[in-house]
């Protein structure tokens, strides 16, 4: 699996840490910045990890910012984007089971390393699981996406 990271200022360092983390285990990262804690603006790296995706430069995407609430807001702009907010395993797992989200928003100032890591794994362990209820509400999900833009 191809993940593409990105976060800005305030997500730098957790950013790092998980980019060197994946790495390690073997997974591609693709790092779209900040490439350092200097400010800058979130919905830039919403946009940047956004059109990643859509784009198939990357299977799934993390993006970080301070709270991850900014960021969320920001991707979810994105045609084709279903950004998640989590700050739980459960919610990692379950949003991409259930809600095939594709990004994972995490907020910086509210996690530790080691929780956002188990939320990450949660993240890329799981699958959309295709059930008829899920496809359905997926649809109608695609529906208003299609009918906003």
């Amino acid at each position: 699996m191809k993940v593409a990271i990105a976060g800005d200022h305030a997500g730098f360092a957790l950013k790092q840490f998980l980019i060197e983390r994946l790495g390690q285990e073997g997974v591609t990262v693709l790092d779209l910045g900040a490439f350092d804690e200097l400010p800058s603006d979130y919905p830039d790296f919403a946009r940047l990890l956004g059109t990643a995706l859509v784009e198939g430069r990357a299977d799934r995407g993390i993006l970080v910012c301070g709270s991850g609430v900014g960021a969320s807001v920001a991707a979810n702009k994105i045609k084709g984007v279903r950004a998640g907010l989590c700050h739980d395993t459960y919610s990692a797992h379950q949003g991409v089971e259930h809600d095939d989200i594709n990004i994972l928003c995490l907020g910086s100032r509210v996690l530790g390393t080691a929780l956002a890591l188990d939320i990450v794994h949660a993240f890329m362990g799981a699958s959309f699981s295709y059930e008829d209820r899920h496809v359905r509400r997926l649809n109608k999900i695609l529906d208003i996406e299609n009918r906003q833009r």
